[in-house]
């Protein structure tokens, strides 16, 4: 095996000039060469260094990770943590302080495997499977006067890890002993001031990027396109908002982006709002006969928009400019307005509006909505920052709307936005809503607006997003990974920069997700074929048709069985196709599972139990297909996230009437007031508590 991993590829021990690698030599009389008569010099080369023999467990040599009980943990284990380990293993990660890593050098290979579904309360020595979801599933009131951490495992410290006992586990996750030490507690990233959670396969599979050495402080630093980064031209339709993106946001749903039928049909618009005259979605669309070849606006006209508020009263804010630029940057509208209402504060070092300026206008808002009207058809496209806040302000509704607090998100996350300053600053190098006495120029604003779309259009999806940020992690590896002496590298000392190969196996199609960025993509229909692929990545293909002999260096994988199971998975993505398809159809349709029935033998095992029998079954096939010195990670990406999911649908429901026109609070359907916030902090902060396996093969 550890020639196998050293001969990254035979065929390149071609003829070379590098002393390190071949010789010259005159060529003998006997040479065939020698036939051309040209008594040329020719080059000799002697095969690579082979691999260090792979050194015997438990020898001096092989490698470890090892946790010390005295090592003092400072908070609990992250999902970065166990990132970091990758690169710091295989590629240029710092090295981890939450366990010690000993003979670095020697490791082959590293198997991740994401198992949601898997909760600390399962590995509880006296846990009843039968019952198991039934106690957690217990409905909690808005009080939450459940203990949140009813299965957790008692510790004096929740941070540390539980030594796991072979005797003193369920039957089901003993084999759990016999390839791990410990369970740790890893926390999902998130924001429990916001009460979010982050994606934990984004957070997994997405590397910060290489500090730089730099002399400058403080301020924005500009985006700079992460290694292995390729820009992917996209029409500005793709960035349109949706209808759950408006609704969380605070717009108005115009009626074109309602269902046929009744709700459509009995639309009112709020009094003194106006809705574009767009009657199907479909309007919109631009054939493509007459759309030309490569641009970015699909035949759509972009106009941005941007305003200037004035207050008219306690927390009350009224239209009192309105700028209108097309997509070459003219100006299309340009006019201030004159509120009903008497202004009691300008705030001119934000509006850059003053008393002088308004005292000859006479332009009213509703002026200013007719002339909208007249200008907006069903194929224009509006661009803006925090755009709600404008049409509220002219009391507008459209349905095809560009949102740039949306198409570059908050690095924490919603329901954080950056601001069009910081935008500005980031992506376009600009200065601009400068404080000074003049306050926001409207028009530079929607220029501005204009710019970070046109350079989203330009770059992808993917730029000013997350992985914008960072990097993937299978990519990382391809382009910092490290070969040393003892894998069969040539260096003598430390590393040379080698790329690893790898593998993503997952449900559906992994090229459509992260795993787009690893060397190999294996999609897979149930969790049986997840671990058959997984072992196929480790030893790859007999013949080396698709994956080469030895297989490859870092695999990936996520089983999803018990995720289903456990009521974890998430119904609404099954019908979309981008997504990774549905729950399987094995035990998993018993995700609400009944009761045992009295008429059941006593000795007769639960759906849940059965799920966890398989699960382990393949986990211990994986490990005993591991070759040797193969560091072997399993973790669940997060806790359960049913009542966070349940609690962040109701509060969105809740913003969305509440941000509705002309709804009274008592007319509301859902009710939201400190008991449900703090009840899905609760949530939250059990969603983001998961669990992860780390050990040597």
């Amino acid at each position: 095996m550890a020639d196998a991993v050293a001969n990254d590829d035979v065929a390149a021990e071609t003829a070379s000039l590098n002393p390190s690698e071949g010789s010259l030599k005159r060529p003998s009389p006997h040479d065939d060469e020698q036939a051309d008569g040209n008594g040329e010099w020719q080059t000799v080369t002697r095969p690579k260094k082979k691999a260090k023999k792979v050194p015997r467990p438990g020898k001096g040599g092989y490698p470890s990770l090892t946790f010390s009980a005295n090592a003092r943990l400072q908070s609990k284990l992250s999902l970065n943590n166990l990132r970091d380990l990758i690169t710091y293993i295989f590629a240029d990660g710092t090295g981890p302080q939450w366990i010690g890593v000993s003979h670095r050098p020697q490791f082959r290979k590293i198997v991740a495997i994401m198992v949601p579904g898997l909760e600390e309360g399962l590995f509880k020595g006296d846990v009843d499977y039968a019952t198991f979801n039934h106690l957690r599933d217990a409905d909690v009131d808005a009080a939450g006067d459940r203990d949140e951490n009813a299965h957790a495992a008692a510790s004096p410290d929740d941070y540390y890890p539980r030594k796991l006992d072979k005797d003193t586990l369920p039957k089901p996750l003993k084999p759990f002993a016999d390839m791990f030490p410990h369970l740790w507690p890893v926390k999902t990233p998130g924001d429990d001031k916001h009460a979010k959670m982050h994606s934990p396969i984004a957070a997994f599979l997405t590397a910060p990027a290489p500090k730089e050495k730099t002399s400058q402080k403080g301020g924005v630093k500009p985006a700079k396109e992460p290694q292995g980064w390729k820009n992917e031209r996209t029409r500005i339709t793709e960035f349109l908002a949706s209808v759950e993106e408006l609704a969380d946001n605070g717009y108005l749903i115009h009626p074109a982006l309602l269902p046929e039928g009744e709700e459509r049909d009995g639309f009112v618009a709020p009094e003194g709002w106006i809705v574009t005259k767009v009657d199907r979605l479909e309007d919109g669309d631009v054939p493509e006969a007459e759309i030309e070849h490569g641009s970015v606006t699909a035949g759509r006209e972009v106009l941005a928009l941007d305003c200037e508020m004035c207050m008219t009263g306690e927390s009350e804010f009224s239209l009192t400019r309105i700028s209108l630029v097309n997509w070459d940057g003219d100006v299309v509208l340009d006019e201030l307005v004159k509120p009903d209402k008497p202004i009691t504060d300008y705030v001119t070092r934000f509006s850059g509006i003053t008393e002088e300026m308004l005292a000859p206008v006479t332009t009213t808002l509703r002026d200013i909505q007719q002339k909208l009207l007249e200008i907006l058809h069903p194929r224009t496209i509006l661009v803006g920052h925090s755009l709600e806040s404008d049409t509220k302000a002219i009391r507008l509704a459209h349905p095809f709307i560009v949102d740039t607090s949306i198409i570059y998100p908050h690095p924490r996350g919603s329901p954080l936005k950056s601001s069009l300053k910081w935008l500005a600053q980031k992506y376009l190098s600009r200065e601009i809503q400068k404080g000074d006495a003049l306050g926001h120029n409207s028009i530079e604003d929607a220029k501005t607006c204009l710019d970070l779309v046109k350079q989203k259009c330009e770059r992808g999806k993917l730029w000013g997003s997350s992985d914008a940020q960072g990097e993937n992690l299978f990519r990382r590896l391809a382009r910092a990974g490290t070969a040393y002496k003892a894998q069969g590298g040539d260096a003598a000392v430390g590393g040379i920069e080698v790329g690893k190969t790898s593998a993503a196996v997952d449900w559906g199609d992994p090229t459509k997700g992260f795993g787009a960025g690893a060397t190999h993509q294996l999609g897979c229909k149930s969790d049986e074929e997840v671990a058959a692929n997984i072992i196929r990545a480790v030893l790859g293909d007999e013949d080396g048709s698709v994956i080469r002999g030895g297989g490859v260096d870092f695999v990936w994988g996520r089983m999803r069985e018990l995720e289903a199971l456990q009521g974890w998975w998430n119904k609404n993505r099954v019908e979309n196709p981008n997504s990774d398809g549905g729950p399987p159809g094995t035990d998993a349709d018993a995700s609400s599972e009944a009761a045992p029935d009295a008429s059941s033998p006593p000795d007769a095992s639960s759906p849940l139990e059965r799920a966890l029998l398989r699960l382990t079954d393949r986990l211990v096939r994986i490990h005993a297909a591991l070759p040797p010195c193969t560091a072997f990670i399993i973790y669940s990406g997060s806790g359960d996230p049913r009542k966070m999911a349940q609690l962040q649908r109701m509060h969105a429901q809740w913003r969305k009437e509440y941000n509705t026109p002309g709804k009274k609070w008592d007319e509301l359907s859902v009710k939201w007031t400190d008991v449900e916030e703090q009840a899905l902090k609760r949530a939250v902060r059990k969603a983001r508590s998961g669990i992860g396996f780390v050990n040597v093969k």
